[in-house]
Order: C-alpha cells, then sequence, then structure tokens
C-alpha cells in the first residue's frame, strides 16, 4: 500500500499566471481542478494535462504537472496516445466547445465509444473566444456575433446527448460559477475508471457574457434520477440543457483494459504454443 500524499491546492500552481480576461469563467474551473487534484493528492509528476487550441489551451502552463498544448481539435487523440503509451499516468484533457466539437467533433464519439481511462473537461463558453467571438458548434440558434451578424441560422449541438449517444462511461455538467460542485464532478471523473465527460459552463465576458443569465438558469438534477438509466439520461440532456449534475454512468471494460488481454492472449505461456506457432507461420522466427 502507498500513502497518499496530500498537497494544498496551491501546489498545483504554476509561476505562469493566468491571463484569461477578468471574469473569464476558466479561472473558476482551473481552481475547481486545483482542488480536485488536492482532494485526490495527485502526483504532479504522474499527472498529464492536454490541450487544444483557443482560451483553454493555456490550460497546462498554469499547472505544475506535466502538460501538452496539441492542435486545434487534437486534445482527444494526443491524450488518448498518452494514457496508451503509459497507462499509469492520470492523463485529463482540456478545451472548449469550439476546439472538442468542431474541427474535434470526428473525435470525440471515438474516445467514448473506446472507453479510454481519461478525463475530458470542456469549457463550454458557447462561443469562439480567443479569435474574437465567431458562433461556435454550441452558439444558440439566432446568436449574433462577427460571424453572424444577422444571427446564427444553426441549431446548438446538445453535447450531453452526444456523450451519452456515445455510450461515455461518466457524462456530468456542472458550472465554473458553481466551483463545489464542479470540483465534486472533476473528482467523481478522475475516479470513474473510463473515458470521463464534464461539460463545464465557463462564461466568456468579452464576446458572449452569459454570466449571470446562466447562474440564474441553472438547476441540479433531481435525487430520483438514476444515471444508470441511460435511456432516462438522454431524455434528460434532451429535455434540460440547463441542469447540472451527473447524466450517466456506465461501467466497462477500458481500451487500455481491453489492449491489454489482447496482449495477453497473442502471448504464447508455453514453448510447446510458441513452436505451434512457428508451425503455422505465426510466430516470426
Amino acid at each position: 500500500m502507498t500513502e497518499t500524499i496530500v498537497r494544498d491546492p496551491k501546489a498545483y500552481k504554476s509561476d505562469l499566471k493566468p491571463i484569461w480576461c477578468p471574469g473569464c469563467g476558466d479561472f473558476g474551473v482551473l481552481a475547481a481542478t486545483f482542488r480536485a487534484f488536492s482532494e485526490l493528492g495527485l502526483d504532479p509528476d504522474k499527472t498529464v494535462i492536454v490541450s487544444g487550441i483557443g482560451c483553454s489551451g493555456r490550460f497546462p502552463g498554469f499547472v505544475t504537472s506535466y502538460g501538452y498544448h496539441s492542435v486545434h481539435g487534437r486534445a482527444l487523440p494526443t491524450a488518448m496516445g498518452v494514457k496508451m503509451a503509459n497507462p499509469d499516468l492520470e492523463v485529463i484533457a482540456v478545451g472548449g466547445d469550439g476546439d472538442g466539437f468542431a474541427i474535434g467533433g470526428g473525435h470525440f464519439p471515438h474516445a467514448a465509444r473506446r472507453n479510454i481511462d481519461i478525463t475530458y473537461v470542456v469549457m463550454n463558453n458557447e462561443i469562439y473566444g480567443l479569435t474574437k467571438g465567431q458562433v461556435s458548434p454550441t452558439s444558440q440558434h439566432d446568436q449574433k456575433s462577427p460571424s453572424s451578424p444577422f444571427g446564427n441560422t444553426e441549431s446548438p449541438l446538445n453535447t450531453m446527448a452526444t456523450a451519452i449517444a456515445a455510450d461515455a462511461s461518466f457524462v456530468a455538467r456542472g458550472a465554473s460559477f458553481r466551483a463545489k460542485e464542479l470540483t465534486e464532478l472533476i473528482l467523481a471523473g478522475i475516479n470513474n475508471k473510463g473515458f470521463s465527460f464534464i461539460d463545464a459552463y465557463s462564461p466568456c465576458t468579452s464576446f458572449n457574457n452569459t454570466t449571470q443569465i446562466w447562474k440564474d438558469g441553472v438547476r441540479y438534477l433531481d435525487e430520483s434520477h438514476d444515471p444508470s438509466d441511460r435511456a432516462a439520461a438522454f431524455a434528460r440532456a434532451l429535455d434540460d440543457p440547463m441542469t447540472l449534475g451527473v447524466y450517466y454512468k456506465h461501467e466497462r471494460p477500458t481500451m487500455v483494459d481491453q489492449f491489454e488481454a489482447l496482449k495477453k492472449a497473442a502471448k504464447p505461456s508455453t514453448a510447446d504454443e510458441l513452436l505451434d506457432g512457428y508451425a503455422l507461420g505465426l510466430t516470426a522466427a
């Protein structure tokens, strides 16, 4: 048994100061991450944070763990590669709604269905913040922006329903301005064995300031909700997008588990099996 080393949340803060805009929700997500890491006693030398491009892309630099700032939309395949290369590492992917569901949209359902054992936190502000306010895949219909001056003609992607449809093993929604609850969701996501998706409302105060609207509009899943009921979780995701909490949980083998089983099955256990492999031409001489 190994003893858990207790670390103060400040121990995870790097010397690099966040340069997000004042009031940006990403500050709240970062603080919740520090608290979650502290409660888990994560070793920074065994923790990796992978980000994509956007305001959230700066995230790894603010944490004392290992970090990788990948290219636009590629946080998930990069994080998947890290986890498969070294399953002993705790891997957390972070990104924005544009990064994760536009150019990165093709990677999300496959990371979920493969059940790679990582935690993916999306800082959802329903806008492209870093590139000055264009609409993103989660922007609201009729939303005005530099790219849609007469109103957005597209309907927003339902990220929760998408994650549940892809059978992610943990699907939850939090908010940067509900720090205690968001910390608990990140904790639960990291503790979950499998692909954990946390959609975190993270208002952009510069280009889409929904702070007060979201604070007034969010509510919590009632205690009667059963996260093991996939149909009910999907229905809830379609019915009430402003609800916070754990929507869905499904325990199943992870991608690493399945690859380890394949390796074990493919490895000859006796000299006779090895000779049989030579005879059948299945083993290189």
